[in-house]
Parts: structure tokens; C-alpha cells; sequence
């Protein structure tokens, strides 16, 4: 699994870094979405970040506190310093703009949507919700300078990212889903204008309970969440990732963490052996590395 990782990086983003975007928008290469602490926001906006992440539709209810925080964000009058990307996973193209305006008027303050993101998207449908983000784009519908697509399809993330198809692409990529090391990464040209990110970058995450439960003791590394974080930005092709961080200590976690750099080759794969000895696929190889008995 590691054959593909040809590289990799010597220092990991922070967040003050910023990243062209579409038309014009410069962004961190962290993006915020769910979380249920509205103190969040401010706190990620505090320490350099300004992406962040809204559903106009499926999980509603698990952005309220990013629509509150955004809320209070934007009442001190930081409008234009931050980009906010708004996905949708309506499939039928004449659902494909009303949830984004229904998004606009429940954040007072927001006025304009930065980015539009197709959300959930698989190769056989790409094509037809595409053409209707272009289309947002070039309207400039709701203020959007860029477009991007939620991929659940590795291989059209792979194709959408290479060619150009949208602004930024998400793909799922951590230690217990490896897959796009292999079916992405390889297939992206250098340089591209399609930023990649990463979501669900802490699957796979093992706690300490459960640990000693699969009769790793003390001596064994034992990761924290923010370890995923690392992982998933080892890799130079991974331009950013979105993630779900809830109140300002974690904010403050990771962005120490970000200070550690990125994962060195053993300790890639012990997470990728510990997620599949979590879910009964593997055991660790104990015969170097981060595996091993101290």
C-alpha cells in the first residue's frame, strides 16, 4: 500500500498558508466544517484559518453550530478575509440552486456563497451536475468565484481533479481508506489547477480503550486523532483537508500538530495496520517501527 507514496513532504501546512482558489479567492489549507462548538469558528479564524464548510441540505442539523459560529464571526466584519464553501447533494439539475440561497438566508451576514460543492458525487452522474456548476460559476450565482465536488468515486475524483472538471475536489483518504494512494494520487499531474482535500481524515482513529482491548499495552504507539491529521497531509499530492473540530482546544491541538510534520514511512503503516486489526482484518507486523514493543 505504501508503494504508490513516492514522496513526501518535510513540513506539514499551517494555518495562516493560503492557496488560490477560482476566481480570486485565496484560502487555508484547512477548511472547518461540522462542529458542534459555534466558539469554534472564531477560534479556527483566530489561528490563521479561513475556509470553512456549510451543507445546504443533508445533515443540517449538525451545522448549526458552524451556522452560529459563522454568525458570530461575521459580526466582526471579516466578510471578505474568509471563503465559505456550501455543498449541496441534490442530484437532479433543477435542485441544484435553490438549497445554496436557502443556505444564504440562514446565516445572517453571510450575503454570498465563495464556493459551490456538488456533494456525494459518483462517476456516472458527474457529468450532468457539473454543467450545472459551471454554470454557477460563470453566473457568479449567490457571489461564487469557484466550484468544487464531494467525491464517494475514486476514480472520477482521480479524473475531475487531473483535468481541471472543478475548483477543488474532496476525496475520502486515511488509515482505514486508504484506496486513494493508489487510485488518485498517482493519476494527478504537477502542476494542476484543481486543489485536492481530504474529508474523513480521522477514520480508522483507535483509541486507547479500545487498544487494550485488542491487547496492545503500553508499549505499542498509541496515535491520537491528530496523527490522522498528519497522515492525511503526508503526502505532497494532498493540498488540504476539511475537518470537523469542536471548540478551541482542538483548534489549539491541531495546529500543534501540525508543528510535529508529517508521518515517516513505519509510522504510516502502523495506522493503516492498526485500523485493519480494529476491524478484524489484520495484525500488526511487530518487527520494527512504531509496532514495536519498546
Amino acid at each position: 500500500m505504501l508503494s504508490a507514496m513516492t514522496s513526501r513532504r518535510t513540513s506539514l501546512p499551517r494555518p495562516g498558508d493560503r492557496l488560490d482558489l477560482g476566481a480570486g479567492l485565496r484560502v487555508s489549507p484547512f477548511c472547518v466544517g461540522m462542529t458542534g462548538s459555534p466558539e469554534t469558528v472564531c477560534a479556527a479564524y483566530d489561528a490563521g484559518i479561513n475556509f470553512f464548510f456549510l451543507s445546504a441540505d443533508m445533515h443540517w442539523p449538525l451545522y448549526e453550530g458552524m451556522r452560529r459560529g459563522l454568525e458570530t464571526l461575521l459580526g466582526r466584519g471579516v466578510r471578505d478575509r474568509i471563503a465559505v464553501g456550501v455543498v449541496s447533494y441534490a442530484t437532479q439539475p433543477e435542485f441544484c440552486w435553490m438549497p445554496f440561497r436557502e443556505a444564504v438566508e440562514a446565516v445572517p451576514g453571510l450575503e454570498r456563497i465563495d464556493v459551490t460543492i456538488a456533494g456525494g458525487v459518483y462517476g456516472p452522474e458527474f457529468a450532468t451536475r457539473a454543467q450545472v456548476y459551471r454554470e454557477h460559476r460563470r453566473q457568479a450565482y449567490l457571489g461564487a468565484r469557484a466550484i468544487g465536488a464531494s467525491f464517494h468515486d475514486r476514480p472520477a475524483a482521480a479524473d475531475a481533479t487531473a483535468r481541471g472538471l472543478v475548483d477543488i475536489s474532496f476525496v475520502r483518504y486515511n488509515p482505514a481508506h486508504p484506496g486513494a494512494r493508489a487510485d488518485v494520487f498517482p493519476h494527478l499531474p504537477e502542476p494542476r489547477s484543481t486543489l485536492l482535500y481530504t474529508f474523513k481524515s480521522t477514520d480508522g482513529y483507535v483509541p486507547p480503550s479500545r487498544c487494550a482491548q485488542l491487547g496492545l499495552d503500553g508499549a505499542y504507539w498509541r496515535p491520537r486523532v491528530t496523527d490522522h491529521y498528519r497522515f492525511a497531509l503526508t503526502s505532497p499530492r494532498v493540498d488540504g483537508i476539511l475537518c470537523s473540530l469542536d471548540g478551541p482546544a482542538e483548534v489549539a491541538e491541531f495546529a500543534a500538530a501540525m508543528e510535529a510534520g508529517p508521518l515517516d514511512e513505519e509510522e504510516e503503516r502502523y495506522l493503516i495496520e492498526l485500523a485493519m486489526l480494529d476491524r478484524g482484518k489484520a495484525g500488526l507486523r511487530l518487527d520494527g517501527g512504531p509496532g514495536r514493543p519498546l
